[in-house]
């Protein structure tokens, strides 16, 4: 059974109405609506972001063919009614999958990213990367990774899962290097662009598997100091788990979106380390979500 809510509380504003105005413009141009069922239809998904910042909204169809029937008059329809949509995108997602997004990635209308700042840095966003959806409690989420960290000038830093560099970068002037790795390519593409955008030389970016990237590093001789990982909800890797307990960086910041894999992840992490403190952040307000901030330090014996 589908709600149609006219508001949302834990939504910007922006977002609902670009959500309510496109679906009606996508139900008076009789647009086909993908139906699970039969596996037809064109518009499976709309996803939109909104720019804290700059009130820049970014607005993706997801599809379920590269056909979008009607395109004309939708974009000219968007331009005409939402000033604010600044970026069109069209993401390609075919047949009947439990994955949102696809690999192909078409661009509509207007620009092929929108600008956020946070923490006195500005971020460029493509349609595919992740950022946390609460732009004031993600400062709060970032100054308490730092502080769990306890970074200093000589450490080099290891930012997995980077997404486009938010955590990294942010902590860029705190320490010697940081280097990052994320498996969307759009993203390290951000990532990479965001550190030029802000000047910062000393971070960089790669596309991989963080328990593949990582052994690879090591290997070409890279040593590390510090690490923070803010894996998706399922958690860390297996083999991610099994390169940190070999690794056993000194400086070790966990920042987990799902409580259960993070109490997987720590069952197993603690045979080496030490959970310092556990900090619940309040990322989306009157739900029974959070996040959390999990410092970690090396047990005696394991300290060299």
């Amino acid at each position: 059974t589908l709600v149609d809510m006219e508001t949302c509380a834990v939504q910007m504003p922006r977002t609902m109405e670009t959500v309510r105005a496109v679906t009606k413009m996508i139900e008076d141009l009789q647009i086909p609506v993908y139906d699970e069922k039969h596996n037809s239809g064109i518009i499976k998904t709309l996803a939109v972001r909104e720019s804290w910042s700059t009130g820049e909204v970014q607005l993706t169809f997801i599809t379920n063919s590269a056909k979008l029937p009607h395109k004309r008059e939708l974009l000219e329809l968007i331009e005409k009614e939402l000033p604010a949509v600044v970026s069109v995108m069209q993401n390609v997602n075919p047949g009947d999958t439990p994955l949102v997004w696809g690999d192909k990635m078409i661009h509509l209308a207007g620009k092929n990213s929108i600008l956020e700042s946070l923490m006195g840095l500005d971020f460029k966003l493509s349609a595919r990367s992740f950022l946390q959806l609460n732009p004031e409690q993600t400062e709060v989420l970032y100054e308490e990774a730092s502080k769990a960290l306890e970074l200093d000038k000589d450490d080099t830093l290891i930012d997995a899962y980077a997404g486009i560099g938010t955590i990294g970068l942010s902590l860029a002037s705190r320490v010697k290097a940081v280097r990052g790795m994320e498996i969307i390519p759009e993203a390290v593409a951000d990532a990479n662009e965001n550190a030029k955008l802000n000047n910062i030389t000393n971070a960089k970016y790669e596309v991989g598997k963080a328990e593949e990237v990582l052994p690879r590093w090591q290997k070409e001789g890279l040593n590390f100091d510090a690490l923070v990982v803010d894996p998706p909800r399922t958690g860390l890797d297996d083999q991610l788990i099994k390169q940190i307990l070999k690794v056993k960086p000194r400086k070790f910041a966990y920042v987990s979106c799902g409580m259960a894999s993070l109490a997987r992840n720590l069952r197993r992490l603690t045979s080496v380390y030490h959970v310092d403190y556990i900090q619940p952040i309040d990322m989306m307000p009157q739900t029974a979500r959070c996040e959390a901030v999990v410092k970690l330090s090396l047990r005696n014996g394991n300290k060299e």
